[in-house]
């Protein structure tokens, strides 16, 4: 995981991008500790995934249509990720009190999606 101190590129020094690299780093092991949970764990893992990815394409692109562009999608997938964990508390799966940390990811980062 990327340190605040240490970045080989520009996104790297993104708050937004490492608050979404942490989201995965907490969702990962969550994840794979759920037994069969199915459809639900291999989309919430490419909707985790789908964030720091947007986030760093985006913040390649020149343009501020091409940027605004993928951190949309980011965020889109942000969302995503929330419903997800909502989903799996509603199915039995998980708990409130599970998902909570997950959740809180959005309400402790004070980002800006561009």
């Amino acid at each position: 995981m990327v340190s605040s101190g240490e970045a080989w590129f520009d996104h790297e020094k993104l708050e937004v991008y490492r608050e979404a690299i942490a989201f995965v780093a907490w969702l990962s092991p969550l994840l794979e500790a759920t037994a069969r949970i199915g459809e639900q764990k291999d989309q919430l893992d490419r909707a985790s995934t789908s964030v720091p990815l947007n986030i760093a394409e985006g913040n390649g692109k020149y343009t501020p249509k091409d940027r605004c562009r993928y951190f949309d999608t980011a965020q889109g997938s942000a969302l995503e990720c929330a419903a997800g964990l909502d989903v799996l508390v509603a199915k039995g799966k998980l708990t409130q009190d599970q998902v909570r940390p997950g959740k809180d990811f959005r309400k402790s980062s004070e980002c800006s999606w561009g």
